[in-house]
């Protein structure tokens, strides 16, 4: 079954946008962790040298992630980063057989607010957004 999950995997991948968000770091070919951690602690220690500033930082880790997924919030997902509706429907398909595993996307997040005389308004909101998205 990895096979075909990677096989499943690398076509979902190539068809997703090139103008996907520039800080998703997870399943995207010359990006890693690495990456992720070194923009954050950069725009961290960039951001603190200014007067008036500080950091919130919120890690957040979906604990059994990939046996949680409700494919009714996962496919409209999908569609909305322009996979076909024919992968789509089979996603949805393959996930109601329960003795299917659902394809491994990254289970980390983080919501890194670079935050200025003392202004959380953004932080707030992406945080409210998060957790309506999830």
């Amino acid at each position: 079954m990895k096979c075909f999950e990677r096989l499943v995997k690398t076509h979902i991948c190539s068809a997703l946008p090139a103008t996907m968000d520039p800080h998703q770091f997870a399943y995207r070919s010359n990006r890693s962790t690495d990456d992720a951690i070194a923009l954050t602690v950069h725009s961290t220690f960039t951001h603190l040298d200014r007067k008036n500033t500080y950091v919130r930082m919120l890690f957040i880790h979906y604990s059994s992630a990939f046996n949680t997924i409700i494919p009714a919030k996962l496919i409209p997902k999908l569609t909305d980063l322009g996979l076909n509706s024919h992968l789509c429907n089979w996603v949805l398909d393959f996930d109601r057989h329960t003795s299917n595993t659902i394809f491994k996307f990254a289970d980390d997040t983080t919501i890194l607010d670079l935050i200025t005389d003392g202004d959380e308004t953004a932080y707030r909101d992406e945080v409210s957004a998060l957790s309506e998205w999830c």
